[in-house]
């Protein structure tokens, strides 16, 4: 079965039709940093590395990735046992610990950053400039729709 099979008719399933194509760009990176030798590295350890930086409390990796501080205890435990950060005591407060990269972790982000640029160069290659600069703009337009406190409700849906 082929994805369009599984797709459904274009004007029904926003949701869906916004999750599939991630998806999918997920398992393509996911991919290719298995076959950069990092088969140990999932999607879901990618949301440390992208609001990491140069080092950053575990509290606030969990806060920007918007999950909870236990999940991304967990994300950097895992990533920690296998060379990819290491957590260090903050200057600004002994107390606390900062979750830094290892050159291990810089590379995996290297290297996930590339995928990434290749994915989209393939988009526009397939859509073309001007479409995928359109789908980029429409998009953030419906994430802002969708951010606005005045939105619509559960009890104001018509």
């Amino acid at each position: 079965m082929t994805i369009e099979e599984t797709l459904p008719p274009p004007r029904r399933g926003l949701g869906l039709l916004l999750r599939l194509p991630y998806q999918a760009l997920v398992a393509r990176v996911q991919d290719g940093l298995a076959a950069a030798g990092y088969d140990d590295i999932h999607f879901a350890h990618l949301s440390v590395f992208q609001n990491l930086g140069d080092g950053a409390r575990a509290s606030d990796l969990a806060a920007r990735a918007q999950i909870t501080k236990q999940s991304m205890g967990y994300l950097v435990d895992y990533l920690a046992a296998r060379g990819y950060v290491e957590r260090v005591p903050d200057p600004a407060d002994r107390r606390a610990a900062l979750v830094r990269p290892t050159e291990r972790g810089r590379a995996v982000d290297r290297t996930a950053r590339l995928l990434i640029e290749r994915l989209e160069r393939e988009c526009a290659a397939r859509l073309g400039e001007d479409r995928l600069r359109q789908l980029r703009g429409l998009l953030h337009e419906l994430l802002v729709a969708l951010s606005e406190e005045d939105g619509p409700t559960a009890d104001r849906v018509e």
